[in-house]
């Protein structure tokens, strides 16, 4: 049987180009997702042509469920079924205290951290699951390890739709696990990827570092690494798992 193709959302960037690079480089095709850069993504892409993989580019905003389900049927219609789900795409609703948090960024940032990671995993749990005629699969989401340690004075908001996406991915994990489906999540700690330039703290990774028992924060490399892990048949007995890519933190 060919590789399944795997979908990875919010894919231009950060971990989710890296998780779309490595997962092309074992042979999978690879459906990147993206909201707002069509040059980021359509570089990832273009690099993964250039090695000799398969990268088809998806535009979808996850604050939209007509968006996620013409992805999903896109997706099907490219390329028969995909057999890999990734939650990647997700937005921190930058730094705040919770005393100064605005209404409106909260509902924005849990529209796409909560709202649209769970409708994907529906639509694939609808196409995957045997119970549904599927052929099995597997889903990995993003969390942080913010979800365990609070995010106190820099976004305790995101850390409460991380410990969501936690919550969500046991509770996933434990309904379909006898239909072919395994549902773990990534936790990683402090990686260095443009999210901090773009929450307005660039230098954030370097000033955190000492505090990490490693010393240094994580490459978008490192944690897609245990992504892939999570996505291949080496991992066949593993869900309901929250695997932390943190350094030790």
């Amino acid at each position: 049987m060919p590789p399944t193709p795997v979908l990875i959302t919010g894919a231009g960037r950060g971990i989710g180009a890296a998780v779309a690079r490595l997962v092309a480089a074992q042979g999978r095709p690879v459906l990147i997702n993206y909201a707002t850069s069509s040059s980021a993504a359509e570089a990832v892409a273009s690099d993964i042509r250039a090695r000799g993989g398969d990268a088809t580019l998806i535009h979808a905003d996850l604050r939209s469920e007509t968006d996620i389900l013409r992805m999903f049927e896109f997706a099907i219609a490219t390329y028969g079924r995909i057999g890999g789900l990734v939650n990647n795409a997700a937005i921190t609703g930058g730094f705040s205290r919770v005393d100064a948090l605005q209404r409106d960024t909260l509902e924005d940032m849990l529209r796409v951290n909560v709202t649209g990671m769970i409708l994907c995993c529906r639509q694939a749990v609808k196409h995957m699951s045997t119970k549904h005629g599927g052929a099995g699969g597997a889903i990995v989401n993003l969390s942080s390890l913010a979800a365990r340690t609070g995010g106190a004075h820099e976004w305790v908001h995101y850390a409460a739709s991380k410990g969501a996406v936690n919550s969500f991915t046991i509770g996933l994990a434990r309904e379909v696990a006898d239909e072919g489906i395994r549902v773990n999540a990534v936790a990683p700690g402090l990686i260095e990827t443009d999210l901090h330039a773009a929450s307005g703290q660039p230098d954030r990774p370097q000033q955190m570092a000492p505090s990490i028992p490693m010393k240094r924060p994580g490459s978008a490399e490192e944690a897609a690494a245990g992504v892939a892990w999570l996505l291949s048949d080496a991992a066949s007995y593993t869900t309901g798992a929250i695997l932390e890519i943190g350094g030790g933190r």
